[in-house]
């Protein structure tokens, strides 16, 4: 379990495919606190990691994870959100972060909000998808590649998120242009209430 609060961005050192795996070698400040089997959210996608080598760290993705995700499209060198899981006796600073990433979405426009930006992002118009709870709603929250965040002006299949100064400095929303491909997980809340609703 997450928060969606990104501790900082590792940094892509090798890549290693196999059949419908990936392997992926990642480094960032905090390798020697990491343990074998432990869970390190990346973009947002809970991963195990599974070696610790030479100030680096390994995790490995399957097939299922690759073809949700935008995992698949990552290059040595790219930087990857990262958040170690939650310890449950401090406070909530994001919201309930699963690291169940659900769909991709595509950046569709910036823009800037007097020091802040404004990012829009597209996913698939499913309505049998939207009625399982896989949808924003305004001043609700979304997890976008791992980062907590409020949504504004959702329509159908948009949403667009306000990203302060500090947020695009240290997370990779500072590598984010029109069309980026991100990871997005919706509200694990809001999906609950969907499925109960079948039960009326």
């Amino acid at each position: 379990m997450f928060s969606g609060i990104v501790e900082e961005f590792a940094t892509v050192t090798n890549i290693h495919r196999y059949g419908g795996n990936i392997d992926f070698t990642l480094t960032c400040s905090f390798v020697n606190e990491l343990k074998i089997d432990q869970s390190v959210s990346h973009n947002g996608v809970c991963l195990t990691v599974v070696e610790i080598k030479d100030n680096t760290y390994t995790v490995t993705a399957m097939k299922e994870t690759l073809d949700r995700t935008n995992l698949s499209l990552l290059e040595v060198g790219d930087k990857v959100n990262v958040e170690r899981s939650m310890i449950m006796n401090g406070r909530l600073d994001g919201h309930i972060v699963q690291g169940h990433v659900d769909e991709t979405a595509k950046c569709i426009d910036m823009r800037d909000a007097d020091g802040s930006t404004y990012f829009t992002f597209e996913y698939k118009n499913n309505k049998e998808m939207a009625q399982r709870g896989y949808f924003t709603v305004d001043k609700g929250s979304v997890t976008v590649n791992g980062v907590s965040l409020t949504v504004c002006e959702p329509t159908d299949n948009t949403f667009t998120v306000a990203i302060i100064p500090y947020t695009r400095e240290n997370t990779n929303f500072c590598d984010i242009q029109v069309g980026t491909v991100v990871n997005i997980e919706f509200d694990i809340l809001g999906k609950y209430i969907a499925r109960l609703k079948h039960f009326d």
